[in-house]
């Protein structure tokens, strides 16, 4: 089992068996040996290594054994082995003290996961997906105004919303899978929020859309369809943009964009998926974009980033009923004994994460 839990923690660090080995001051092969559990590492050992890997001691010898299921990649053909390694080591290792803290809560505070009865058996147009996802945004109680927080709204709905630095760069747009039974999203902790939100978004989108879906609809464009009109109904696109228009200001795009929390891009893509702009028009739009460069850069602020904040909260909650101990505490917070102890005795805020 030793083995097992070193060999994650070195994927979720993104080390080889030779970069652990200088981090940590000892041989490659002797690594390879505990990970094969063919031998076993002394005190001091445990130590050096857990400090290489940034974890706790008490992390090696966890026995809850997870397993992603279903797991969707966006753009995974472009991302090596090593970097999928640790984004699935990453995100195994933080489900495991997510699930390691529901053992010690008497009653479970999180609603489980449920599909909207009301959703259709069958979508057969990407118009469709415009009422589908009104009927989610009917269900969960969220009307038609801008959602303040998402990655809140989906786990006060069950989604385990996770986040991974390893998510970076433009080759990679996610991740999804399920955990005994429960859906679970990554996105990156480094993201700009509107980035985050979409991709949250999109993901809802295939958890609401499968099987649904009548041939000649592409899937991703209907998980696209989905995550603009959930975060931007079609009411509020008319509400905000009118019914037709020939122009749209970029400063009007970016005030849209921080109301809405979706990006001037995606304002865009709704414009002309409910025929605000025409094709024409949707065009020359898009071309400005292209020729200032703002499809990988928009400008003005970016949207900020979102984090989640249940587990930290039931950490705090769990402590408080002496549910758990301090030193329980920090080891499911990955912090020092001392610096939970600031933060509780300064009754001050700590950066939101499960990470």
């Amino acid at each position: 089992m030793f083995g097992e839990r070193l060999k994650q923690a070195r994927n979720a660090a993104g080390l080889s068996l030779r970069g652990l080995a200088e981090l940590a001051d000892i041989s490659a092969m002797a690594i390879s040996k505990y990970e094969n559990n063919k031998s076993t590492p002394s005190s001091g050992v445990l130590l050096a290594l857990a400090e290489a890997l940034g974890v706790r001691v008490e992390y090696f010898f966890r026995t809850a054994k997870i397993e992603l299921k279903e797991v969707e990649y966006r753009k995974h053909a472009r991302l090596g082995k090593k970097v999928l390694n640790q984004i699935e080591g990453d995100v195994i290792e933080q489900i495991e003290r997510y699930l390691e803290l529901e053992e010690y809560l008497p009653v479970s505070p999180i609603e489980h996961f449920k599909l909207p009865d009301e959703l259709p058996h069958q979508v057969e147009s990407y118009d469709d997906i415009e009422r589908l996802a009104s009927i989610v945004r009917d269900s969960w109680g969220l009307g038609s105004n801008p959602i303040p927080d998402l990655i809140d709204t989906l786990e006060e709905k069950g989604i385990k919303v996770f986040q991974s630095q390893a998510l970076h760069g433009e080759k990679f747009d996610g991740l999804a899978a399920h955990v005994n039974g429960t859906p679970v999203i990554v996105v990156g902790r480094d993201w700009p929020g509107d980035r985050q939100r979409f991709t949250l978004a999109h993901e809802l989108g295939h958890l609401m859309l499968k099987d649904r879906l009548c041939n000649g609809l592409d899937e991703e464009a209907a998980a696209n369809r989905f995550a603009g009109a959930f975060l931007v109904p079609f009411s509020e696109v008319i509400k905000e943009l009118g019914h037709n228009r020939n122009w749209l200001e970029p400063a009007e795009l970016c005030v849209l964009k921080h109301a809405y929390g979706l990006s001037m891009q995606g304002w865009l893509y709704r414009a002309k998926d409910v025929g605000v702009l025409n094709k024409s028009a949707y065009q020359k739009l898009w071309g400005l974009f292209n020729a200032r460069n703002w499809r990988k850069v928009e400008p003005g602020e970016p949207y900020k980033a979102e984090s989640p904040k249940l587990f930290l909260q039931l950490v705090f909650h769990a402590c408080a009923e002496e549910l758990i101990s301090e030193s329980k505490a920090a080891e499911l917070l990955r912090m020092s004994i001392a610096k939970l102890r600031k933060i509780r005795n300064a009754g001050s805020c700590v950066q939101s994460t499960a990470n």
